[in-house]
């Protein structure tokens, strides 16, 4: 496998590094590479639900061991824009401890009062009242800002309305469309670069999705790699326009080149 000199890696979670609350294979070794060799990593995810430490423990549930400050979810890379846009500013959000918490964290108010922002994250249960709250502030002049445009989410019992259907629902409603930061926003991936000090040109990203991860790696400048243990399947990238830099069956097979 011929690379260009890696230092830096990006890494998306749910596909390539666990399913359903198990490690995949190579998963564990691979962060363990990556700490051994003191090389700096963010794990990525577009969930907004759950803070930096939930997943940190979700993670070690399945043997997977890395610091907080290792986790960049959109909820994080959301409240990050937002800071950089209007410091200090307002918003009436729509989610879970995630989204609230990375909001409060980065010294915005959260209120129903007329806010600088609406801001929509991923919920287990949308609520009529709350979602009429959003179109009327929207409606009012709030700037609408969306975690990520994923529209369905799992469960057990099979998909779930996400953000980004709800977010349609909204902007049907008040014909304003939402500022989507997370994947495949290229915004996330430069934060996420921002984050760790990184350069594009000697970071890497692993995902598998080729609408989401792939993507948004090419158009932040990234080298990129497709495993095949999530969503796309080795017939499927041949249907895309862009191609990733290399496909490999899992992220057992990138453990050497850390």
């Amino acid at each position: 496998m011929t690379t260009r000199q890696i230092h830096s890696w990006l890494t998306d979670m749910d596909g390539v590094l666990v399913h359903e609350g198990t490690a995949l294979p190579g998963a564990p070794e691979f962060v363990r590479a990556l700490r051994e060799a003191d090389r700096p990593f963010l794990i990525l995810t577009n969930n907004s639900i759950y803070t930096a430490r939930d997943l940190r423990a979700r993670l070690a549930a399945t043997g997977i061991d890395v610091p907080e400050g290792a986790i960049w979810t959109s909820a994080l890379a959301t409240a990050q824009f937002l800071a950089d846009q209007v410091p200090d500013g307002s918003a009436y959000a729509i989610g879970e401890a995630g989204l609230t918490t990375a909001l409060y964290e980065i010294g915005y108010t959260l209120t129903e009062s007329d806010p600088d922002y609406v801001v929509l994250g991923e919920t287990r249960t949308y609520s009529f009242e709350a979602i009429t709250r959003a179109i009327r502030l929207i409606k009012g002049g709030a700037r609408f800002i969306a975690t990520n445009p994923d529209v369905t989410g799992p469960s057990p019992e099979g998909d779930l309305p996400a953000t980004g259907a709800v977010a349609a629902m909204i902007t049907a409603a008040t014909g304003r469309q939402p500022y989507f930061v997370g994947k495949p926003n290229p915004m996330m991936f430069r934060s996420a670069l921002n984050r760790i000090d990184a350069h594009s040109e000697t970071t890497a990203m692993i995902g598998d999705r080729m609408d989401t991860d792939v993507v948004a790696g090419i158009e932040a400048g990234l080298q990129t790699f497709l495993v095949l243990t999530g969503s796309t399947s080795a017939s499927d990238v041949e249907k895309f326009p862009f191609r990733p830099n290399h496909v490999v069956d899992s992220i057992a097979n990138l453990v050497d080149l850390v």
